[in-house]
Formats: C-alpha cells, structure tokens, sequence
C-alpha cells in the first residue's frame, strides 16, 4: 500500500478552514467539494488511458482518452457522499457506486448495510471516497468488498488519515495482490480513545450534513 500526502498550499489552506470548529456546515461542505479536486487531480496520475486520433483545426494528432472499463467512483455513504461532485468535476466521465458501511462505536468495526455495485469489477479502476481514515476498519472492508468482485486498482481519497488507521490498512491487505494507494490532504498525530483523528476536523458527517436524529 502506498500512502502520498498532497503538499501543496491550497490544500493546507483549505483543510485549516474545515479543521475550524466555527466553519458552519454550508462553507464547509463548498470546501470540501474544492479540496477534493485537488485531491482528485493527484489521485488520477495513473488512470487508464489510450490513444485517440483526432484533428486539430490545424493538423491531425494522436492525444488519449480514458481507457475501458472506466473508472468506477466509490463513495462510502453517508460522508462519503460529500466528496462526489469533487471527484466528478475532474472524472465525469466515470461511472459511480455506493457502498453503505457503518462503524460500531464501541467495537470500531465496519459492516455493510447497503451497496449498488455492478457485480463484475474484473478489470476496472475504483476511487474510493471516505472522509476520515482513523481506524482503518470501513476503509479496509470496502477495498475487500470491491477487490472480491474482481477490481484490480483501488486508490482510496481521504480528507485526514491517522497513523493507526494506515497501520491497519497495511495489516488487513496483506497479501491482496492489487495496488492499493491512499491519497490524503494530511497525516495527522493519531487516534483519541474514540477513535477520531487527533487534531481532525470532527465527525466529517455531522459537519458535512449536520446531526441526524
């Protein structure tokens, strides 16, 4: 697995204003939806591609277009959902699928409630979208999800890691013969003893769409 934290001072910018405990809901999720295309510009360096001809008003040339299968976006719901039109903006052409999973507060395990997936992934490239890689456990399943229908490329985008959530990632795909890349704003200190990130930003849900019920 690799993980590559994206250095560059827009993202810093952005991610300082959603860390902000007084950016309301409406500001933070235009900024998520900002900080994700720059997210999403460094995650897509190794989508598929092949060539097309085409002309120019002037002559003809040979330039690329996304290869087939495309791409499949994967958003983890509920928070999930708040990093899609980020990831659209630059990958529009992409198809999309929802994965449902929730995490137990007191055992810190992820289970699947819901999915609209194709059944056959053989050959295809996902992005996964999950806000918050604290503890590993529902970013972890997912991939196992879709690497179980056959998808041979997963690159995970996260607004803030940890380092146990990566740890554990590590752990639970050993072995998995797919790469396996994490594309994050930033590598925080570590995990409180609820399991959110330390500094963080809070529960990115909450803060995206306020509290349900």
């Amino acid at each position: 697995m690799r993980t590559h934290v994206v250095d560059h001072p827009l993202v810093a910018h952005k991610l300082t204003v959603l860390r902000d405990v007084q950016t309301d809901s409406p500001t933070f999720r235009h900024l998520t939806d900002e900080l994700v295309t720059l997210l999403a510009y460094e995650a897509t360096r190794d989508v598929r591609v092949e060539d097309l001809d085409i002309r120019t008003p002037v002559a003809p040339t040979t330039g690329v277009t996304l290869a087939s299968p495309k791409p499949l976006v994967v958003p983890i719901l509920r928070a999930g959902l708040g990093m899609l039109d980020g990831m659209m903006r630059l990958l529009p052409t992409a198809e999309v699928g929802f994965v449902g999973m929730v995490r137990n507060e007191d055992t810190l395990e992820a289970s699947t409630y819901a999915e609209r997936l194709p059944a056959d992934l053989s050959g295809r490239q996902c992005y996964i979208l999950d806000p918050m890689l604290a503890t590993g456990g529902t970013l972890a399943a997912a991939i196992r999800f879709l690497t179980d229908r056959g998808a041979d490329h997963i690159t995970a985008l996260c607004l803030l890691a940890a380092p146990e959530g990566c740890e554990r990632l590590e752990r639970e795909l050993e072995g998995l013969d797919v790469p396996v890349t994490v594309v994050t704003a930033a590598l925080d200190e570590r995990l409180n003893d609820k399991g959110y990130i330390v500094p963080g930003l809070g529960d990115a849900g909450d803060r995206l769409y306020g509290v349900a019920g």
